[in-house]
């Protein structure tokens, strides 16, 4: 079994990402320790396009492996090293410790992507093909230059390898996984067929420590009364979603909320992959297992949630809310749970009650049920976008639950950010104030 690690130091805070922070960002590349060698035969015909130095090294690396398999020793520095003296290549001193931190990426670390994952300021890298390779500094995708693969099967290698590292399969049976490596970064991969003409691979590098509220704000996320709102929010243990499109930081936003939670508080995080790494004392943090090959031993996260009411928390957080456990998280919200916070999809927070009642029919939930639930269960939505130029990551708006005449939840601006820093109260605004000096919490001076 793989096994991956990351060593090193990385930046500091990100510039506006409130999800992955598009300035420096702090992180330690792909690393191994230990790995199955396998064995393979012989290359075939080098692709068409394939450099001299590719092909060289290619052949050294099958060579590599059939040794190192034969040997059974583990592919250390020291080992591929010994390999590769026996093997008498004709290079020159430098260019041997170059081969061999080459080598040493392509059995068990990453690959071509050792260099990127490596940069303190990428957050995402992503792979479409042998020399189609995209990387994210927190400014949008830009295609990587001089970075490439051999050929599409060392990229469909890496998927396999990344995804024994992360304990999934990776098959024809099963073209997909989603996984969580040991070292944070987040893996998606997808095999041909499914993917046309190459393995896809999606790369989504985790920061070692949240970032703070004061960072986000510095970053421009939001400005100091918002973090100032926010502040207050947690502590009145109003509950909420952060809603937003993929890639807009809620993952991020969520773990920065949880980092304000009192230190006597007991959080119950249940996620499908485990990314929410919150700077909290008492974190207790369950993750979803997919069936094996037989089709058994599945966990959802809906019998996650069920489990986590049973673990007396003080704060249930639902990382992010796709399906029929909307269902127990409502339920949960409506019997003295408060201050439950989670992430949902939606392109704005008007559209989050519509998305949730789609969710909800999954559970078996109608439309008045859900909608009445939702009322006594939600009272905030904190929603993100990304601004499309700049690639960075704010809170757009707040917004909060209330119903319509016909009984149905819908939501009400409380508050908006725009782009510049400006803080625009809504209609619900006076009634968001309201709510929290109820609760104790004064903000500005409380309501007027």
């Amino acid at each position: 079994m793989v096994r991956l690690r990351r060593t090193g130091t990385g930046g500091g805070a990100g510039a506006g990402a409130a999800g992955r922070g598009d300035g420096v960002r702090e992180h330690r590349p792909l690393r191994s320790v230990t790995a199955a060698v396998p064995v393979t035969g012989a290359a075939g015909p080098p692709p068409y396009g394939r450099t001299a130095r590719e092909e060289r090294t290619a052949a050294l690396l099958d060579a590599v492996r059939l040794r190192l398999a034969e040997s059974g020793a583990p592919p250390t520095a020291g080992s591929v090293a010994a390999v590769l003296r026996a093997t008498r290549p004709p290079l020159g001193g430098d260019e041997v410790l170059d081969t061999v931190r080459s080598l040493r990426a392509e059995l068990v670390g990453a690959g071509p992507l050792d260099r990127l994952l490596a940069a303190p300021d990428v957050t995402d890298v992503l792979v479409n093909g042998p020399d189609e390779v995209w990387v994210d500094r927190g400014g949008g995708l830009r295609r990587a230059v001089g970075v490439r693969f051999t050929d599409a099967e060392a990229v469909r290698r890496l998927a396999h390898r990344l995804a024994t590292a992360a304990g999934r399969r990776l098959d024809d049976a099963r073209p997909w996984v989603d996984a969580r490596l040991p070292d944070g970064t987040r893996l998606h991969a997808v095999l041909p067929p499914v993917a046309t003409g190459c393995t896809h691979i999606s790369l989504r590098v985790c920061r070692p420590r949240p970032f703070t509220l004061d960072e986000l704000v510095t970053g421009g996320t939001l400005p100091a009364a918002g973090a100032e709102l926010l502040t207050g929010i947690l502590r009145a243990r109003l509950s909420l979603l952060i809603s937003g499109g993929t890639g807009t930081g809620k993952t991020t936003l969520l773990a920065v909320l949880l980092g304000l939670v009192g230190p006597d508080e007991r959080i119950v995080v249940v996620e499908d992959s485990a990314e929410l790494q919150p700077a909290h004392p008492h974190v207790v943090r369950l993750q979803s297992r997919p069936p094996n090959q037989e089709g058994l031993g599945e966990l959802t996260l809906r019998d996650l949630v069920r489990q986590a009411l049973r673990m007396r928390p003080d704060r249930l957080v639902v990382g992010e809310v796709r399906g029929a456990e909307v269902s127990d998280l409502l339920a949960a919200l409506n019997t003295g749970h408060e201050g439950g916070c989670g992430t949902v999809h939606a392109n704005t927070a008007a559209d989050v009650p519509v998305r949730l009642e789609a969710l909800g029919a999954l559970a078996g939930l109608d439309r008045p049920a859900l909608h009445s639930q939702l009322r006594a269960a939600l009272d905030l939505v904190v929603h993100m976008v990304r601004e499309p130029a700049s690639g960075r990551r704010r809170i757009a708006e707040i917004h909060m639950l209330a119903g319509d005449r016909a009984g149905l939840a819908v939501t009400t601006p409380a508050v908006a950010f725009t782009p510049d820093g400006a803080v625009v109260p809504g209609e619900g605004w006076e009634r968001l104030l309201r709510l929290l000096a109820a609760r104790g919490v004064a903000i500005g001076g409380g309501p007027p």
